[in-house]
């Protein structure tokens, strides 16, 4: 089973934090999300992925192919070029497969570019920028049990701040941080079987929400998943401040591994 994850996305409202590197890219403690996401499922058995990627592609790739470099401490004999790494992530059993996807392709289209390397009927889905403590066995287990074609994780969009309720300028109730919103969102975290990719094609103007999910919507082939625990994406600098506070105080809800 692969786990496909988006990563190919512009995250222009990330401001300087994207002028370099892709928003995947982007750091929560001193590890890209990308690397947040990826511990996340494999906690729960999944290592097989697929990173489609696009806009600053190739720092992805460098990070990936200069892993052990990045993660590892280690001693380097500049004569011979030999190099010694520490072993502080040999429990990474991962397997990554990085395609490039195209800049400016859109989500369906990066998916449907990916197919050749997707070889198992049922597979997991996620974009590239959100973190979540949500049970991916039970998600699979529930994805399994309908027999749909999409299992999409519904979540609570997070609320930043209180919420002032007034009448005619008079404050009437002040919440702490509310949930703003009684309805589900998209968290990623989906899983799809491979008839999906029959409703998308490598054109690059080809979406996932828009077209493909409101056809297998249309066809009652979309389930969800509701999920009452945590989930946040990194959308803007506060987020990066947000999640990296959350990590640094040790209260990183998706971190399940030790």
């Amino acid at each position: 089973m692969k786990v496909l994850i988006l990563a190919g996305g512009w995250g222009t409202r990330l401001g300087q934090q994207t002028e370099t590197i892709p928003k995947p890219m982007v750091s929560i403690g001193n590890k890209p999300i990308l690397w947040h996401i990826m511990k996340s499922y494999s906690y729960y058995g999944f290592h097989d992925f697929i990173i489609s990627c696009g806009v600053k592609a190739q720092v992805i790739k460098n990070y990936f192919s200069n892993f052990d470099s990045y993660n590892d401490d280690f001693t380097i004999d500049i004569k011979t070029k030999e190099i010694t790494y520490f072993n502080s992530n040999k429990n990474n059993n991962w397997n990554v497969t990085i395609i490039d996807t195209g800049i400016n392709t859109l989500k369906g289209a990066r998916i449907k570019r990916v197919e050749k390397y997707i070889d198992s009927d049922t597979n997991m889905l996620t974009y590239g920028d959100g973190v979540s403590d949500v049970n991916i066995k039970e998600l699979l287990r529930f994805h399994n049990s309908h027999g749909k074609t999409v299992t999409i994780t519904g979540v609570h969009p997070p609320a930043r701040f209180g919420e002032l309720i007034e009448n005619d300028g008079l404050v009437t109730s002040f919440t702490e941080k509310p949930q703003t919103s009684v309805g589900l969102i998209n968290g990623g975290y989906m899983v799809f079987n491979k008839e999906l990719l029959s409703y998308l094609s490598t054109d690059e103007k080809c979406d996932l929400e828009i077209g493909a999910f409101e056809q297998l919507v249309k066809n009652n082939q979309v389930m969800v998943f509701k999920h009452e625990g945590n989930w946040e994406c990194m959308d803007h600098e506060r987020d990066v401040e947000y999640l990296n506070n959350l990590w640094n105080k040790n209260k990183a809800f998706w971190k399940k591994w030790n």
